[in-house]
């Protein structure tokens, strides 16, 4: 059976929910995970009175300690995502050979989109390039609120969202989508390293020690991702006058919120999420589109094709930018914090990608996950960011107290345009909308790696235990976090970056044994056509050969792996050796059963051996 052909909660056999589910979970990484998610929590509760100068010391150690490291390994992951798409590699397909893409373009990119970076483009789509703009970096000499100010605000925010971002992205989907789809392993970040590390201990302790810290990045991740939209959500409505912020208020939004996106993760991907996510993304654009036509046009569009020069031009300079001799207090608020974020999500968007990628090629899955994606943010921060910047250079009026509201600058610029109030509930919406399916997408992913990444659509009860847990950890640290309830949720989500980041760079080594092997092995079609006119017609040209006819099977084959014989002059090719075929399986792992199938092997069983 197929990935595509897992049967759906309406084919399989009824029986006891509860039995189903526990049958169904990886003990070595549920149990773990859900210990440390649990125990955070706790510790959040019992400690409160310390809990937010606890969170605030560990995010500032965090981004003093390892802030080069993050900015080093995320410039080399948009390297190694470039190679990958411009490359020979960019010709492999994350399937079989003549395996068709099971999402639409369209519906593809509306998923992934939504899932990576939807609540963040609304919550600093203003307030980001207005904070640059107001207080630039200090190190690198231009003052605040002046031209050359906006100019490199609209720089520095397009860098932290843009290639950078969506490369964290690509390592981690292309690879998990390549191992599943291509080489029929589980859908599971562990499943990155066989390539380098071997079976025995991607099924051992190490790969139960990726699998946890995935969990418990990802759960925090989309925790993160749920604090900025309820406090963006509560702040809209007390804005326009409709709530006073209280407790009651942020747990309401919150377990109505989460019901929703239960519902939805319940329903499936082929379902809820795909169309709360065209939904959305419909509703995104519209609000884009009403701020670019009601506000100043030919300056966004002038300013969209500036933005793009000076990111392409500053992109050099900023990827290794470490700011030794400054206090680095900015880079550590900013860059180093975005890259450990978006580390600290790459679990989670990257499985979830790599599920909604199949039959697409790698420059596909490239082109598709890093060059789009920024592009659309571009226009977006545009439309917004600099919308908001002129707003402030000719009325003064976008700041709170003399600093940008991160929380509430988006509804004061609707609120100078046409139709402010319905523009604003607009926002809402779109608001919670990208809430759901990122706590949808989230549970999903969390679910699949709880249990083993064999079964890519989990019991309903699983996937009700996670959506439920997110929605806790995102009302417990807001609550008890107090004025520092965001860095709380932002320190537990980084704080899981560091061991990450070891993984995907490891994961990047591994992927490129893989892909060599891929190439080595996969044979490429020449049609040659004949003198007679059999075969497709010529056009007058002459014909490569007048003995050979139909398609004939080529592949290039490296000077390392050929041998002459000394004496006969004898020519042999060496096979490469197949860096996922070197150890044993191990007792009690699926690849111990040869007749086992496996998820997305079309059939074939761990015993096949790759047919080329």
């Amino acid at each position: 059976m197929s990935t595509s052909q897992v049967p759906s909660d309406e084919q399989r056999p009824k029986g006891n929910p509860v039995r189903e589910a526990v049958r169904s979970l990886y003990p070595a990484v549920f149990i773990p995970a859900s210990v440390i998610i649990l125990g955070l929590i706790l510790f959040s509760v019992v400690f409160s009175a310390s809990a937010e100068n606890a969170f605030t010391e560990l995010n500032t150690a965090i981004t003093s300690t390892v802030g080069w490291w993050y900015i080093l390994v995320t410039t080399g992951f948009v390297v190694f995502a470039v190679y990958c798409g411009v490359s020979r590699i960019g010709t492999i397909r994350l399937g079989e050979d003549g395996e068709r893409p099971e999402f639409s373009f369209t519906a593809w990119m509306a998923m992934l989109f939504s899932a990576g970076m939807g609540i963040g483009l609304v919550f600093y789509g203003v307030a980001e390039p207005l904070s640059h703009y107001v207080n630039p970096p200090a190190s690198r000499g231009i003052d605040g609120s002046t031209d050359a100010a906006a100019h490199q605000a609209m720089s520095l925010t397009l860098f932290h969202w843009g290639l950078h971002a969506w490369a964290i992205y690509v390592v981690v989907g292309l690879g998990m989508a390549y191992m599943t789809y291509r080489r029929g392993r589980p859908l599971s970040v562990r499943w990155l390293l066989e390539p380098l590390i071997g079976k025995d201990r991607v099924t051992g302790w190490i790969g139960h020690t990726v699998d946890v810290i995935a969990v418990v990045g990802t759960l925090f991740g989309v925790a993160t991702s749920l604090g900025f939209g309820i406090t963006q959500i509560a702040a809209g409505l007390e804005y326009l006058g409709w709530i006073e912020v209280n407790n009651w208020w942020i747990v309401g939004m919150i377990g109505l919120i989460t019901a929703i996106a239960t519902a939805s993760v319940v329903s499936g991907v082929s379902k809820g999420l795909k169309w709360l996510s065209n939904i959305n993304m419909t509703m995104a654009a519209l609000l884009a589109l009403f701020v670019l036509l009601l506000g100043p046009t030919l300056f966004l569009l002038q300013a969209w094709v500036q933005n793009l020069g000076g990111y392409i031009q500053s992109l050099p300079e900023l990827s290794l930018r470490t700011a030794p001799f400054s206090d680095g207090s900015w880079l550590g608020s900013w860059t180093v914090f975005y890259w450990g974020w978006w580390i600290s999500w790459a679990p989670f968007v990257g499985m979830f990608i790599a599920r909604i990628s199949r039959g697409r090629t790698v420059r596909e899955f490239v082109a598709g996950v890093l060059l789009l994606p920024t592009l659309i943010g571009s226009l977006w921060f545009t439309v917004f960011g600099d919308s908001g910047i002129l707003r402030q250079r000719n009325d003064g009026d976008m700041l709170v107290d003399g600093a940008v509201d991160t929380n509430t600058s988006l509804f004061q610029l609707l609120g100078g345009l046409p139709l402010g109030v319905i523009t604003s509930v607009i926002a809402v919406l779109v608001i919670v909308f990208f809430f759901i399916t990122s706590s949808d997408s989230g549970s999903l992913v969390i679910d699949i790696l709880s249990t083993g990444g064999e079964n890519l659509d989990p019991p309903k009860l699983s996937r009700v235990y996670w959506a439920g847990l997110e929605g806790l950890a995102a009302a417990v640290l807001l609550i008890v976090g107090g004025a520092g309830s965001l860095t709380a949720l932002q320190t537990a989500s980084i704080a899981t970056a560091a061991p990450l980041s070891v993984v995907m760079v490891a994961a990047c080594v591994a992927m490129f044994r893989a892909f060599r092997y891929d190439l080595a092995t996969t044979p490429r079609f020449l049609q040659v056509r004949t003198a007679n006119g059999a075969g497709p017609a010529s056009g007058g040209r002459h014909d490569v050969s007048a003995t050979l006819a139909g398609l004939v099977a080529v592949r290039s084959v490296s000077s390392h792996l050929m041998e002459v014989h000394p004496t006969t002059g004898e020519l042999t090719v060496t096979e490469p050796v197949d860096p996922l075929e070197h150890d044993e399986p191990v007792e009690g792992d699926y690849l111990s059963d040869p007749d086992r199938e496996l998820p997305g092997s079309n059939g074939a069983t761990a015993g096949d051996e790759k047919q080329t």
